[in-house]
């Protein structure tokens, strides 16, 4: 007898909401997406001047639509991080502030913008222990900057004043939702498997991958050389991050959608 959320073995009957498919008298879970989160450093009226912990509402969005169920991880001690990555499947690193550049040796130049110290330290022990752990992680924006800082990596500081051929706009002018620039994909990688050779992408920032970390390899360029997707050169490890926002094109996007529902599905093996 099945019905809807619930499953009768004998005379036990179990209920989950959360349940995504039933097989063979078991239940299986949708997997636990560990969404790194900000908090708004500056007093907003409308919280009544509160500190918020927050995540962007795309991202929940995108995890709930591919069958996944998003927990948001408030900044922390590093301590915490051990914890946190061992009860999650997965782990999304989102956007947001400019990645101090002490974790790659160099002084802040006079075009960075805002950090935010305890995010950085935060999650680069998230990061290395869902590297530890061998946990799937998708990255977005900052995502892949601080993915690959805490591997070992450098960034350009700002686009426009480090990096010679910059020749489009990687900061857009036109809305969030629309893409404004091509990424050209790596025969073989993942993300050509999962897009094909060309995609269409938004872009919000002014800083981006430099010196690759070892144990990343790039399989997404923009039209004039910047590094706009990595992937996991170690076959054990489930990386997939890239520079653009996906979060803010869907749900009209059934492409960018399936970047969530990869995610879910790489998280699901693990």
């Amino acid at each position: 007898m099945f019905q809807v959320g619930k499953l009768i073995i004998g005379s036990v009957l179990l209920y989950n909401r959360e349940a995504s498919f039933i097989t063979e008298g078991m239940i299986k879970m949708r997997p636990l997406i560990g969404i790194a989160g900000n908090e708004l450093l500056e007093s907003v009226p409308v919280f009544g001047g509160m500190a918020v912990a927050y995540s962007p509402n795309g991202f929940i969005k995108g995890i709930h639509a591919a069958k996944g169920n998003p927990l948001v991880i408030p900044i922390g001690s590093p301590e915490t991080a051990k914890e946190y990555v061992s009860r999650m499947d997965g782990i999304l690193l989102t956007g947001g502030q400019d990645v101090s550049p002490h974790y790659y040796g160099e002084e802040p130049g006079l075009h960075m913008q805002a950090t935010f110290p305890l995010r950085d330290e935060f999650e680069m022990a998230l990061i290395a222990e869902a590297l530890l752990q061998k946990k799937p992680i998708f990255a977005v924006c900052r995502g892949i900057q601080i993915l690959n800082v805490q591997m070992g990596g450098t960034l350009y500081q700002d686009l426009d004043h480090d990096y010679p051929d910059v020749k489009i706009q990687h900061v857009q002018k036109t809305t969030f939702k629309f893409p404004t620039h091509s990424v050209i994909t790596e025969p073989g990688s993942h993300l050509h498997e999962l897009v094909g050779g060309k995609i269409q992408v938004n872009s919000y920032h002014h800083q981006a991958v430099k010196e690759i970390a070892k144990g990343l390899k790039p399989v997404g360029y923009s039209p004039d050389g910047i590094v706009e997707a990595l992937e996991a050169s170690d076959l054990e490890q489930s990386i997939l991050a890239i520079q653009w926002h996906p979060e803010t094109m869907i749900p009209d996007s059934e492409l960018m959608q399936l970047f969530f529902n990869d995610f879910i599905e790489r998280s699901a093996k693990k």
